[in-house]
């Protein structure tokens, strides 16, 4: 079975930083592309960032310059660097897999998803 679990969330004051990992199990994460998402309070789920097989990379235009996307195929973990944080950046985070070497368009196109960890900004 494809198993995807995220940690790092946590609570942080707007300007601090934040590393959330997404361990797989039961694949080689190597094969695949690992998306991150997040989804805010009565919003809808939003793709933050992806990397692709061949370590292609894209970002949301509200994140661009302060997260960063990475893979340690060694360790079957992707992760998402995040400084800088702001308010708006609150929400339940996600890593998912699509059945893709590269990175869909959109959240449906990803089909094995983590349970997400929470991330808060606030002052």
């Amino acid at each position: 079975q494809l198993q995807l679990v995220e940690s790092g969330g946590g609570s942080v004051q707007p300007g601090g930083s934040l590393r959330l990992s997404c361990k797989a199990s039961g694949f080689n994460l190597a094969y695949y592309a690992i998306g991150w998402f997040r989804q805010a309070p009565g919003k809808e789920r939003e793709g933050v960032s992806c990397i692709s097989y061949a370590g292609n990379t894209n970002y949301a235009d509200s994140v661009k310059g302060r997260f960063t996307i990475s893979r340690d195929n060694a360790k079957n973990t992707v992760y998402l660097q995040m400084i800088n944080l702001k308010p708006e950046d609150t929400a339940d985070y996600y890593c998912a897999a699509p059945k893709t070497t590269g990175c869909p368009p959109t959240p449906g196109r990803f089909s094995s998803w983590g349970q997400g960890t929470q991330v808060t900004v606030s002052s």
